[in-house]
């Protein structure tokens, strides 16, 4: 379920080339209609996206498959992250301290979304309704969202100087120190693994 359809990828190409930030953007195949599938790469990304858009990005931005998250947010050239807010991928945007734009788009995401934006203000809004309208639609339709609206929290995530941007890097070292010797998570790992074995 974690891929957009053409008109979406639309709004989203011109949203990343209108940002004038640099990007690195994995996009996914939709199942077809009426059939739950694993996600698969596209094999002509061109025939989906905007003609010319990846001409004009070729300096700024690189379109890929799949990724493995972790290594893409460790890496010290990642200003932020457009998430769709599972738990995992908040947990690892915090340890390695890169800020999120949140776009919810099923189940427990919505919750984590508004947690993170309204809650500890550690990350900014694209959306933190479901991308998916399922109630409306009875088929699972997807709501597109213009590309201003994802312009305006790609711009935000990556301001330099904001307080989010010092709030999750604050975050990332507590993360860090909790699970050092002596930290919470350690600590408690401890007498966990301790009351199992009495």
């Amino acid at each position: 379920m974690g891929s957009f359809g053409e008109d979406q990828l639309k709004e989203i190409a011109c949203a990343l080339e209108h940002s004038g930030h640099r990007f690195l953007w994995s996009i996914r195949c939709p199942p077809p209609k009426g059939k739950i599938t694993h996600p698969s790469d596209y094999a002509d990304p061109a025939a989906i996206l905007p003609e010319g858009f990846l001409q004009r990005t070729a300096g700024i931005g690189k379109i890929i498959g799949w990724a493995p998250p972790v290594a893409v947010l460790a890496h010290p050239a990642v200003g932020g992250f457009v998430s769709h807010c599972g738990w995992n991928s908040i947990l690892e945007s915090l340890w390695f301290g890169v800020p999120v734009a949140t776009w919810p788009m099923y189940s427990e995401q919505q919750m984590n979304a508004f947690e993170m934006v309204k809650e500890l203000e550690l990350a900014v809004k694209i959306s933190v309704d479901y991308g998916w309208d399922f109630y409306n639609s009875g088929q699972g339709g997807q709501m597109v969202l213009s590309a201003q609206e994802i312009e305006r929290g790609v711009r935000e995530v990556m301001e330099h100087d904001s307080d989010i941007r010092k709030k999750v890097n604050e975050m990332s070292e507590m993360c860090k120190k909790s699970l050092m010797d002596g930290g919470s998570s350690y600590s408690s790992l401890g007498r966990f693994i301790d009351q199992i074995f009495l």
